[in-house]
């Protein structure tokens, strides 16, 4: 079982433990077998807004979980609590894969584990943590970054990302995707997606898209091009492409792609189909064009992704 240990203390954001402890914290009831063992871990009591909270354990049982999660806290112009630091120093060091939620990212540089990396915050105070820690490569404008063992988001919204991106690490794209559909979130956005956009993303009902994009999801066997999806949605190419920049913060066709990879990643998981049957399935056409785009994606062959999600899936 994969242990997950959040790391809290006084001026701790109350968003951003919530988010952790509701991905983390139990098991949608579509997902079979035993879930993360996760636990809270801090200095005493601490107190947060207008909460307290008893943590489970100190902060020494940080270096026993293969997870840390740092949330965030308010005060980013004070220094990070000295014994917060020196515990999630300790845990990575110890081989835990440690992960800041927003503001998090001020521990895990005071820390020194986001030195010579990239990494991201909230936007609001990228430029004070890049101004504090200039070792660190602060990047404004991604929702989450992965540096493999160290990882940070943005705020609010791309926490959940991140939260949901550590469980398709860990568990597959169908087991995220079951954990998305119980909290009513989106079941994806790449880490790369834009974290500000200027217009604002209209509610999941209520803007141009919403018909064309179940529409385009039930099609994706079919090589759909801009052009389909402009005269499904009754406007020109341009238009498309700024509709499709405003609410999803990317192009008609990376949109596509990501669909396609991540359907292939479901069927890979959940059927023996060969990779040229799911090639078909999902609009790549041949097994070599899937195997391009989905190593470049993924970052593994369709065929180790298989191995290592049905190996997970079975214990092993």
């Amino acid at each position: 079982m994969d242990s997950v240990a959040l790391a809290v203390t006084d001026g701790m954001l109350q968003f951003e433990l919530s988010v952790a402890h509701e991905v983390f914290g139990s098991a949608p009831a579509a997902v079979p077998g035993p879930w993360y063992e996760l636990s809270v871990c801090g200095p005493g009591a601490v107190r947060f807004g207008r909460f307290a909270l008893e943590p489970d354990h100190g902060l020494d049982r940080l270096a026993d979980a293969a997870t840390v999660i740092v949330p965030g806290w308010a005060d980013v112009d004070a220094d990070p609590p000295s014994d917060l630091v020196d515990a999630v120093r300790a845990a990575h060091e110890a081989g835990a894969r440690v992960v800041s939620l927003c503001t998090g990212a001020f521990v895990l540089a005071a820390a020194g584990l986001l030195d010579g990396w990239r990494a991201t915050t909230h936007w609001a105070h990228t430029a004070e943590l890049a101004a504090r820690y200039p070792r660190v490569t602060v990047d404004p404008d991604v929702l989450y970054v992965d540096n493999g063992s160290v990882l940070t988001s943005a705020g609010k919204a791309a926490e959940m990302d991140l939260c949901l991106h550590l469980v398709r690490l860990d568990r597959g794209s169908s087991v995220a995707n079951a954990v998305a559909r119980r909290l009513v979130v989106p079941p994806h956005r790449d880490g790369g997606q834009a974290q500000f956009v200027t217009t604002p993303v209209p509610a999941p009902d209520n803007h141009p898209l919403a018909e064309l994009f179940p529409w385009a999801l039930s099609r994706l066997d079919q090589p759909l091009t801009v052009e389909d999806l402009a005269r499904q949605a009754r406007m020109s190419s341009r238009h498309l492409g700024r509709h499709f920049r405003s609410v999803t913060g990317t192009t008609p066709l990376q949109w596509l792609l990501a669909q396609r990879i991540r359907h292939a990643q479901e069927l890979l998981e959940t059927t023996g189909d060969s990779v040229d049957r799911i090639a078909e399935a999902t609009g790549m056409g041949t097994a070599t064009t899937l195997r391009r785009h989905f190593s470049r994606t993924v970052g593994v062959p369709p065929d180790t992704y298989r191995r290592t999600f049905r190996a997970r899936t079975h214990g092993a």
